[in-house]
């Protein structure tokens, strides 16, 4: 089958051989791989280039996953999909926390990868839907669909591409509960399990960004056993 526009994906692992496999999977579906075997050199491409996405190994000699991360997010949003030891929740929540837009144990099923990888890849692209609204307000904060921007207080936030996918879709509800379910449904474009709480790590992080106090947040507020409300912040009374 050809491809008009093949989507160019970055993959950094120091196994040279799963690395191999994915290319070797992803190619035929469309994908231009490119292959870099440690943390400095996948770093520097992924600057370097542009990529739709990076698949990006946690544990790499030297310099690994997470640390790449926290470089590459400085300077560029492009969705990372990472690779993570099987049932190591505490990497998944790192990476998850420090910019990752989802997360594969190594046990992937080669299904399961191109689905994850199109799902962050399309979060990426957000399209202007018919009648949707192109900038969505609360007060100080701005997001912008034509441009994925977001502004507070005159001063633009670094998002990952979840993080605006989940500011959207409360500034879509402003003012109305959306339950956890509703909101995975909405900016996952993936089934969770019902106990995977990565969904609260990556709110967490918005809500760092947003100068949120947690005890009494500005903008997103839980409603325990629920899911979340994004309200207009109160103005301060100036009488």
């Amino acid at each position: 089958m050809e491809f008009p526009h093949k989507s160019r994906l970055l993959v950094v692992d120091d196994d040279r051989k799963l690395a191999g496999l994915i290319r070797d999977y992803l190619t035929p579906m469309g994908y231009d791989v490119e292959l870099r075997h440690n943390g400095p050199d996948g770093l520097a491409e992924a600057i370097a280039s542009p990529y739709e996405a990076v698949i990006l190994d946690v544990m790499m000699p030297g310099m690994d996953g997470f640390a790449v991360l926290r470089e590459l997010r400085k300077k560029s949003d492009v969705p990372v999909l990472m690779l993570t030891a099987l049932g190591d929740e505490a990497d998944r929540i790192v990476g998850l926390e420090i910019g990752a837009d989802d997360y594969l144990p190594k046990t992937f099923s080669s299904r399961e990868l191109l689905a994850r990888l199109r799902a962050v890849t399309r979060r990426s692209h957000v399209r202007l839907e018919s009648g949707e609204t192109k900038e969505l307000v609360a007060g100080p904060l701005r997001l912008c669909n034509e441009t994925h921007t977001v502004v507070l207080d005159d001063s633009p936030l670094d998002l990952t591409t979840l993080e605006f996918a989940i500011l959207a879709a409360l500034l879509k509800s402003k003012g109305r509960v959306k339950s956890r379910e509703r909101l995975i449904e909405e900016v996952s474009e993936r089934r969770f399990n019902i106990f995977d709480r990565s969904i609260d790590v990556h709110v967490s992080s918005l809500r760092k960004k947003l100068g949120d106090d947690a005890k009494s947040p500005r903008f997103i507020r839980t409603i325990r056993g629920i899911g979340y409300t994004l309200h207009e912040p109160e103005r301060p009374d100036l009488s």
